[in-house]
């Protein structure tokens, strides 16, 4: 069944169980109270031995309004996986068949399984109810809401460096006069940089409710679970599993950081991250080893742009160094993109998001990179890019709308206003990071007291741990414009206000929130706007 995005509750998982689960809305759907339940509402025992539907997860598809993958992971072979959407009369519903991407992990040899149904022909603006099964497993269930078309109020919300909240790895306790805290018995951690929080921040997004949550790199940290000697394949199940509650209900999109890198898993090290999500387009030019690294979608008035930041990057930071792998693709592909958009009168706002940032005030962190600043910068600034969203660095920091570069060996972004409540990103780009999203290193505490920032400029030949030490110079950051120096965790919600034509304005109101325990309670930490000119009013 479909129902229009009006007659419920935005973001609300209670209303959809409503209307999955009441009488009422049994007679609203046009099906008479009292009559057989739909096959879509129907459960039915696992069968032994078949492994159930797992980690359940949407993706939006080339046009958001119209198009969605639902998808869910199984650590073997199953038959027949399908997905089955309500039909807008309230019958049975028409049936998708899954396509099943694997991999197998260059570490422990298990092989994965990632089933993928891509649902077209859909309505803008429309929330579905969807039941994701196969051969032998009970069915779960969930729903969407696909995007609107045109310029419509939407809120979208955005964090990186989440990590799974498991509990895999087991801690050797030092002998010595102090005693372990849990006695004789093991005592359990992560497997990677997983905590408390990375649990909680998804109870967390589910309060705001937003159309989609857009994930800046540094996932699961699958990566750092196999240099523990811990499984990687089991945190990757852990982070889906755990993040089901939201993303089986609306779309995380994902962009690819250091910690997606796992050595032995493809030339890139990315062949897990492109297992698991189906991203729009394939935008990456149709080359496998590419693939789905960078990509873009509109919601709206709103272009998103993903990218992939180690292909350009200075710092080593991931299982392998692969700095330029595309060979200069994926700019020329963000070229084309950029200047498309920003030449659309349907287009109002760019947001990009990436994992490394190119700002940073941390003091001992990886700090901002110039690697990036000199690739991605120069075309943020040709086509006006409104918004950089980032993670890499475990704090909460935002930029004063930046334009141009000084001409020193840091290329230092050079702000065109000193508001810090307010910008207008016609006139230059905000950046932030937001990159508290659960990891356990957090660094809020280790910030430079004066406006100064630190930029890797290249690599020595010295070791530093696994990786090639970094080469920094000091910059002076009149860019600073907020940072949260107390909280260890959070996300930033985006409310979209398109505007009137007669206005000739759109706006968005932005709100950085910490979060506290497994119901996900919210604190407003930091509040801004930004708004920017219509692209109809210049048409």
């Amino acid at each position: 069944m479909s129902i229009s995005r009006r007659s419920v509750l935005t973001g609300s998982t209670a209303g959809a169980a409503a209307a999955l689960g009441t009488a009422g809305s049994a007679a609203a759907a046009g099906r008479p109270v009292g009559a057989a339940p739909s096959p879509l509402l129907q459960r039915t025992p696992s069968r032994l031995g078949v492994p159930g539907v797992a980690g359940l997860h949407l993706q939006f598809g080339a046009d958001p309004a119209t198009e969605m993958t639902v998808s869910w992971i199984s650590p073997q072979s199953v038959q027949r996986p399908q997905i089955r959407l309500g039909s807008p009369d309230g019958g049975a519903g028409r049936v998708v068949d899954a396509e099943t991407r694997t991999y197998r992990d260059g570490l422990s040899g298990e092989e994965v399984y990632v089933h993928h149904a891509r649902i077209g022909g859909l309505r803008p603006d429309t929330t579905y109810l969807y039941s994701a099964g196969h051969d032998g497993a009970a069915p779960e269930t969930g729903s969407f809401t696909t995007a609107p078309r045109g310029r419509t109020a939407f809120t979208f919300t955005s964090f990186g460096d989440q990590g799974a909240p498991n509990l895999r790895r087991v801690v050797k306790w030092p002998t010595g006069d102090t005693p372990s805290p849990s006695g004789r018995f093991p005592l359990h951690t992560s497997s990677q940089a997983g905590t408390a929080a990375s649990a909680d921040i998804v109870a967390a997004v589910e309060r705001v409710g937003p159309l989609f949550n857009l994930v800046n790199g540094d996932l699961c940290y699958a990566s750092a679970a196999g240099v523990f000697g811990e499984d990687r394949v089991a945190t990757w199940a852990d982070w889906f599993i755990g993040n089901s509650r939201s993303a089986r209900l609306r779309p995380w999109m994902p962009c690819v950081g250091n910690g997606e890198n796992e050595k032995g898993n493809g030339p890139l090290g990315l062949t897990g991250y492109q297992t698991y999500f189906t991203l729009p387009g394939a935008a990456a030019g149709g080359d496998p080893e590419t693939r789905g690294l960078w990509y873009a979608f509109t919601v709206g008035a709103v272009r998103f742009v993903s990218l992939a930041n180690d292909d350009v990057a200075i710092q080593d930071t991931g299982d392998t160094y692969v700095r330029g792998y595309s060979d200069g693709a994926q700019r020329r592909w963000l070229e084309r993109e950029l200047k498309a958009a920003r030449a659309s009168a349907d287009i109002d706002w760019i947001v990009v998001f990436m994992h490394h940032p190119m700002i940073s005030s941390s003091r001992s962190g990886s700090g901002s990179d110039l690697g990036i600043r000199e690739a991605w910068g120069p075309l943020f600034d040709a086509y006006g890019v409104d918004l950089v969203l980032c993670g890499h660095e475990h704090y909460y920091e935002r930029s004063l709308p930046v334009r141009g570069t000084l001409p020193n060996q840091a290329r230092t972004p050079v702000p065109v206003s000193t508001s810090t409540d307010a910008a207008d990103t016609s006139k230059g780009t905000v950046h932030m990071i937001i990159g508290g999203g659960g990891n356990f290193a957090t660094t809020q505490d280790d910030l430079f007291e004066e406006p100064k920032g630190r930029v890797v400029v290249s690599l020595s030949k010295e070791p530093e741990g696994r990786h090639r030490k970094a080469v920094f110079v000091t910059e002076d950051a009149a860019w600073r414009a907020a940072q949260d120096r107390v909280h260890t965790h959070g996300f930033a919600a985006f409310d979209v206000d398109p505007g009137t034509r007669r206005t000739g304005r759109t706006r968005m109101n932005v709100t950085y929130y910490t979060f506290d325990g497994p119901y996900g309670e919210l604190t407003p930490v930091d509040t801004f706007v930004l708004e920017r000119p219509r692209a109809d009013a210049r048409h």
